[in-house]
Formats: structure tokens, C-alpha cells, sequence
């Protein structure tokens, strides 16, 4: 399975059309906060079609109209302050900030474990867990970036936009 990864959008809608071309063969997408307006949510949902699972970050403002967004859509699952989920047979969790996402990964409960807030793509191993951060899709500190997790080869690439 294919799983499209991003994070800290703050509403650059024109970074989040290029990543969806990028990442539309995907079969999931994950979002790890920062959406920042509900027409941002909106925007990811109604051009992904297949499920969205995703956590609040710390510029969610209007947590409400996120929801009520989630909900219309119908394609979009909050899960808060942690995402635990299956998906491509793999345990797979998902947090906001990297030090709560580092701590999962250290957990080894989970076989990938995914963050953002700090705009920094990467990837690495942390024991027998793989943890991924897609980076920024508003590009204020670099290139915008989005990842692709790939459950059958268990790898997390970067996308840069």
C-alpha cells in the first residue's frame, strides 16, 4: 500500500495542489498537523480520494470548522493528540510534534511512526521503527516537501515540490 504523508501546510493551497499531483496514485494519505483554515481541509479532501487520517497541530485554530469540514467530506478521520492506525498490515502512528513522535518510534510498538512541526523532512530508523517527518508543504524555511510511505517495501520517501 501507498501512503501519501504531509504536513504544515499553513494554508498554501498552491504547494498543496502540486503535492496531490505528486502523491495521487496514493491509496491513503496521512496529515500531521497544520492545516491552520478549515478551507485548507477542504481543499486536501475533495482532490484526495481515498482516506485521510490526521492529527491537529498547533495552528489548527478552528478546531470546529475542521471538524465540521472532516465530517462533510466524509474521506477525512481526526484522531487527537495521536493517531494509532492500520494500514497496509503495518502498525503506524502519527503526532504533530517530533518529540512525541520520537518517543513512539522508541516505543517499538509501532512499525512507522510519523510527525511534523518543525519543517524538517527526514527519515531515519530509530531501533526497528521507521520514522518519517514529510516536511513542509508552506515552504517558509525551504523547499516544500511532502513523503510517500510504501507499507510492502517498508519505506518513506521524500517528495520534494
Amino acid at each position: 500500500m501507498l501512503i501519501a504523508v504531509m504536513s504544515d501546510c499553513h494554508d498554501r493551497l498552491d504547494h498543496l495542489e502540486e503535492a496531490r499531483g505528486k502523491v495521487a496514485h496514493a491509496e491513503a494519505l496521512i496529515f500531521c498537523g497544520d492545516f491552520c483554515a478549515p478551507f485548507t481541509l477542504r481543499a486536501l479532501a475533495d482532490g484526495f480520494r481515498g482516506p485521510i487520517h490526521a492529527v491537529f497541530g498547533n495552528n489548527d485554530g478552528d478546531v470546529y470548522l475542521l471538524l465540521a469540514a472532516a465530517e462533510k467530506a466524509g474521506n477525512v478521520t481526526f484522531h487527537q493528540p495521536v493517531a494509532k492506525i492500520e494500514m497496509g498490515g503495518r502498525q503506524i502512528a502519527v503526532a504533530h510534534y517530533p518529540e512525541i513522535g520520537r518517543a513512539l518510534a522508541l516505543s517499538g510498538e509501532f512499525e512507522a511512526v510519523f510527525s511534523g512541526h518543525n519543517h524538517t523532512a527526514d527519515v531515519q530508523r530509530l531501533k526497528s521503527t521507521l520514522w518519517g517527518n514529510p516536511g513542509e508543504l508552506m515552504g517558509r524555511f525551504g523547499r516544500p516537501s511532502c513523503g510517500l510511505y510504501d507499507t510492502e517495501e517498508h519505506k518513506f520517501e521524500i517528495c520534494r515540490l
